[in-house]
């Protein structure tokens, strides 16, 4: 909030240069802002009583995107990718699949396998727990197990993260 849409009875000024001019009344800050020809604007509203600044909005806002814009930098998004099979695989096909989630986690992305069952495989759905152990197995050297094989619908869901 500033200036206007402050509408607290009292309020903790903090002046231009950063220095406490006390607890006082909106109007008074307003005046003083006024004085100083900047903004109030209300920087901690949950504080009591809540915390006013006389400053150029304009330039305040500027710095609050920069400094967002300079924490979205330092983010790093981690990117889950997808591998799919079904129950009845084939050893080289499962080697093939291994090889692309070994791919997917030395460039760091948490792999996502998924084992998905179609009409009357569902009945199987014990024995091919089995595939998603020996997949993991395989790629223990590279990988961690994030969250171990779940059943969700129609599919057993497992998360790979790579090791550090």
């Amino acid at each position: 909030m500033i200036n206007g849409q402050i509408r607290d009875k009292e309020v903790r000024l903090i002046g231009e240069d950063g220095s406490q001019l006390g607890i006082m009344s909106a109007r008074e800050a307003q005046k003083k802002a006024d004085e100083a020809e900047l903004d109030l604007v209300k920087i901690s509203p949950k504080a009591k009583p809540p915390v006013c600044k006389i400053i150029n909005y304009g330039k305040y806002k500027y710095e609050l995107a920069r400094k967002e814009k300079e924490a979205k930098k330092k983010q790093k998004t981690v990117e889950v990718k997808e591998v799919r099979m079904s129950p009845n695989i084939d050893t080289n096909d499962l080697n093939t699949k291994i090889s692309h989630a070994r791919k997917f986690l030395s460039k760091g992305a948490r792999v996502k396998v998924t084992l998905r069952f179609r009409g009357r495989e569902l009945a199987h759905v014990n024995s091919s727990k089995g595939i998603l152990d020996e997949f993991a197995k395989a790629l223990d050297d590279v990988a961690t197990v994030d969250k171990r094989p779940k059943f969700e619908g129609r599919s057993m869901i497992m998360f790979l993260a790579p090791k550090n």
